[in-house]
């Protein structure tokens, strides 16, 4: 007997760096503030507009490498390139349902070709 409850939860890779810089807040004065900000956004508030479960990993690069992870959101720090460190993710995790969130036309194409559904920064900054 399937059981929908035995699938894997949704992944949910969020591209940092696009999503921060998707708003001109001032971010850039805190790189690592900004990260922090939206990863406890993502810890309250999860995925919008989806009610099943979800895995959120949120990648940082550069000066917000040292964010932490938190209850419902693990931080992966790339230690290159954001953009390499989600497509590796997404290949990682291949069979799964993933989603990557960010706004990056070349990263959407790579992880598109890999198989994942992709949506733009407002579907976790609302």
């Amino acid at each position: 007997m399937d059981d929908d409850n035995s699938a894997p939860a949704l992944l949910v890779i969020v591209d940092a760096a696009n999503v921060v810089g998707s708003v001109p807040d001032g971010w850039w004065r805190d790189r690592r503030g900004a990260a922090e900000r939206l990863r406890d956004r993502l810890a309250a508030d999860g995925l919008l507009g989806h009610s099943g479960p979800v895995d959120i990993v949120l990648v940082v690069e550069g000066t917000a490498r040292g964010v932490e992870s938190a209850p419902g959101v693990r931080v992966e720090a790339a230690p290159g390139s954001g953009d390499d460190r989600i497509v590796e993710l997404v290949a990682e995790a291949a069979g799964r349902r993933r989603l990557v969130v960010t706004a990056d036309r070349e990263l959407r194409r790579r992880v598109t070709d890999l198989g994942a559904d992709v949506t733009g920064p407002r579907a976790v900054r609302g």
